[in-house]
């Protein structure tokens, strides 16, 4: 039975699975910051009433230009898409009939959008650590390598200097990085690799909106690269990709350093908290730098007895049936409110006393 691909809309999980859908469902197979929008898009949601009857920037306005300024990059090295997934959508033609490297366990979508244009794609297998060695010897033959940082699912956050390292021997052999920083907003931006691009035009720096500022049903993301890149990428784009509501909400989004910082230190210690629960339990933890976590039983074999365990009681885990490495026998947790995660503590304590114990 396959699964659905990607976190969220947990009705569809419950329907293929063929099971009631409890009445109280919490869903920590999505990864957006549980703290919610920033407050001023509650306040302002009126004043955003006259941008539904005009058309939108058709280069993403003024949310282009905040992110520009944001990153201190010029509005030509950057590009505003409907979502990261549209970014990567249209960055995928560029590759058609090419090779590509995915190191897995990653984000689903890269192979996704690679499939139409028959790119073969070199899989590596590495759950921490990147391979560096593996890597330089298959970037010789490629055409782009993604890599995703912090990686989806696991949290791992791959040293600055190792993405520097592959950046460079990859410019020599005229191969394009893809770098998908969507949770980095979680971290730093010090651990950013925007500041390098200058030195790197064959990079492709993707970011997300969504997941830090809680905006998915906004669908906004972009990505800063050399201008050459970017405007034969937007070319392939449709006119009008980002809505009025979304650039404008988004371009505020970019000022609210308090609620980020905020956001990061819940992020922590709900991660921190919940990695010694799990640990308490002889669970294996991989360690993470985002808001999300990334765990496996002490017995793997109960894995599809533990989900749907779960999911009887209204606990949407983010199953890893098709991320390869982890296949099925690892779960990755989204950080909540103080009061869900507590819940799911209670209804994991209790599986884990009637399934686990000695």
């Amino acid at each position: 039975m396959s699964l659905p691909n990607h976190g969220a809309n947990a009705h569809h999980l419950y329907e293929i699975l063929h099971m009631k859908m409890p009445e109280k469902v919490i869903d920590f197979s999505e990864n957006v910051n549980p703290l919610g929008p920033p407050a001023f898009v509650k306040e302002r949601w009126e004043s955003y009433e006259d941008l539904i009857t005009k058309y939108p920037d058709p280069h993403g306005e003024p949310f282009l230009s905040a992110a520009a300024n944001y990153h201190n990059a010029h509005v030509k090295n950057v590009m505003v898409g409907n979502g990261a997934a549209e970014i990567f959508a249209s960055l995928a033609k560029r590759y058609e009939n090419k090779r590509a490297i995915l190191i897995h366990p990653t984000f689903s979508e890269y192979a996704t959008t690679l499939a139409p244009y028959h790119v073969y794609i070199k899989e590596i297998i590495a759950k921490q650590g990147l391979p560096l060695d593996e890597l330089f010897d298959e970037i010789e033959f490629a055409e782009v390598i993604y890599i995703c940082r912090p990686n989806n699912p696991t949290g791992y956050l791959a040293p600055l200097e190792e993405i520097i390292q592959i950046a460079t021997y990859a410019k020599r052999y005229k191969c394009e990085v893809i770098l998908d920083e969507a949770f980095l907003d979680f971290i730093d931006e010090r651990e950013s690799f925007i500041p390098y691009l200058n030195k790197f035009p064959n990079v492709i720096v993707v970011r997300s909106m969504t997941k830090m500022y809680a905006i998915p049903g906004l669908r906004l993301g972009y990505a800063i690269t050399s201008e050459s890149i970017v405007n034969e990428t937007r070319s392939k784009m449709p006119h009008w990709n980002s809505n009025a509501i979304a650039t404008t909400i988004g371009a505020a989004c970019l000022q609210e350093e308090e609620y980020r910082l905020r956001a990061i230190s819940y992020a922590k210690e709900m991660r921190e908290q919940f990695s010694t629960f799990l640990e308490k339990w002889n669970c294996v933890v991989l360690p993470s730098r985002t808001n999300f976590l990334c765990f496996q039983l002490p017995v793997p074999t109960k894995s599809s007895e533990f989900f749907l365990s779960l999911l009887a009681k209204g606990c949407v885990l983010r199953h890893t049936e098709n991320f390869k490495g982890l296949d099925g026998k690892w779960f990755r947790v989204g950080m909540k409110e103080k009061s869900q995660m507590g819940y799911l503590r209670k209804e994991m304590t209790a599986w884990f006393e009637g399934n686990l114990s000695s």
